[in-house]
């Protein structure tokens, strides 16, 4: 038994060491670590980054690898002067789960640090794909509620509209459940309910006790904001990944478009003043900033599956991202843009240093982080004024031009923050990876010379 043992191991060590053995296996290998990723909210940079780990893993050098990388199609080609191989796989949901990102990153050292075989691999990663959210649906529209009415405390709302907030957000969310898992209504769709019922609850709750009514109307439908898509669209287009950048920007624009139309049907039914009286820097101390930030972040980490042993770094990430750009804004007097940059900025340095201590890939930990700063008021500005402009006056359409713009000045600032460790570091990260990855793979090799 011993024997039969030794050779299967020395079987499939060998298959690693060539790079055309079983190589139609490898293939469809790494496009299953590819598709992992891309469906599950991975930036371009990591899925290549991790795809190219795996390919050195199972001994294809990177002279014979080719990847060609699109938002809903992976291109794999593998050749030298006397062989070739082609595949290419589809992507075809686009969802967001942190743990399966987390886990295939980690998966991909793990095989090299214990010696995986490629059976072993193939099963770890099945693991991966098929394990059940951490988080129950009802667990998922609570977090949903929890940080909108986080958000709605950000923009300068009492507690009793943060608390209808979360029940109008809670509402919406499960109406979004109901109509994409148990009726398979389209996504894009299924938003559109979900922002139409979000709005009209909020609306509703101006009726009830609180000194900022119509604050619930901006945060109630947050849960819907495609942050992560819209930050690794624009991550993508500053690292170059043009064509799958500009489809997750396009992804984006389509599932603000589906908010738009629920809101705007809620608009047409309900009837209230515009956000152009709301205050963009509501006076509040620090403490509050941190804790509803803190809250927020932890929130959204629910609601992208977040591992719960790193929910404690997303809320910490998201207090010191929120405290950072107030601090800019109201005691060094920077304008809302530094004062984004800044926290970005900050967080996303932190990440870094953060990942060697919790065994998780950097955007894991940003992108719950810079969930806060998304610029609301703004954003609800400018629909606003979209919704109305046959009536607006010059000024109130010069001044919804200037929030749009303000807006989009904001959430690319976090963008640019949370990418900018890869963009002024990017060789160095490469090569400090580059010399772990060889040092492991030359352990392994050492290893098999010895048995």
């Amino acid at each position: 038994m011993q024997d039969d043992f030794k050779s299967y191991y020395e079987e499939q060590r060998e298959l690693l060491r060539e790079t055309f053995a079983e190589i139609g296996q490898k293939a469809e290998l790494l496009l299953t670590v590819g598709q992992l990723l891309m469906e599950n909210g991975a930036d371009t940079s990591q899925i290549f980054r991790d795809m190219k780990r795996v390919a050195a893993y199972v001994g294809i050098p990177a002279e014979k690898f080719h990847l060609h990388i699109m938002y809903t199609t992976l291109l794999l080609h593998v050749g030298d002067e006397h062989h070739s191989h082609t595949s290419f796989r589809k992507c075809v949901k686009h969802a967001v789960d942190m743990r399966i990102i987390s886990g295939v990153s980690r998966l991909t050292w793990r095989a090299m640090t214990e010696h995986y075989t490629l059976d072993e691999f193939r099963d770890e990663l099945k693991l991966i794909a098929e394990r059940p959210r951490f988080y129950n649906k009802w667990l998922t529209a609570c977090a949903a509620g929890t940080g909108c009415g986080a958000f709605c405390t950000l923009f300068g709302c009492d507690f009793n509209a943060a608390i209808y907030t979360a029940i109008s957000a809670i509402i919406g969310k499960l109406v979004q459940m109901q109509c994409h898992d148990r009726f398979g209504i389209n996504p894009y769709v299924s938003m559109t309910f979900a922002a139409f019922a979000a709005t009209i609850c909020a609306y509703l709750t101006h009726l009830l006790p609180t000194t900022t009514p119509w604050h619930p109307l901006i945060a109630a439908s947050l849960f819907l904001v495609p942050g992560i898509p819209l930050i690794n669209g624009l991550s993508d287009m500053l690292n170059t990944y043009l064509i799958s950048g500009a489809a997750r920007i396009l992804h984006t624009l389509i599932i603000i478009g589906a908010m738009t139309f629920g809101i705007v049907f809620a608009i047409g039914m309900a009837d209230f003043d515009s956000f152009t009286n709301l205050a963009m820097l509501p006076e509040s101390n620090y403490l509050l900033f941190a804790v509803a930030a803190a809250f927020g972040a932890s929130s959204f980490a629910v609601f992208f599956n977040l591992p719960p042993r790193l929910l404690y770094a997303a809320a910490i990430g998201g207090a010191l991202c929120v405290c950072t750009r107030n601090f800019f804004i109201f005691e060094l007097g920077f304008n809302s843009e530094v004062g984004t940059l800044a926290g970005a900025t900050l967080v996303s340095i932190a990440a870094v240093k953060a990942i060697h201590w919790l065994h998780t890939p950097s955007l894991v930990l940003i992108v719950p982080a810079v969930i806060p700063l998304v610029p609301g008021v703004l954003i609800y500005r400018l629909l606003f004024a979209i919704i109305n402009i046959r009536r607006l006056t010059l000024d109130e359409l010069l001044s919804a031009v200037q929030s749009g713009v303000d807006a989009l000045l904001i959430i690319l600032a976090i963008a640019i923050g949370a990418s900018m460790p890869s963009i002024f570091a990017s060789r160095s990260f490469a090569r400090r990876s580059k010399d772990k990855q060889d040092k492991l793979l030359n352990e392994i090799y050492e290893t098999d010379l010895k048995e």
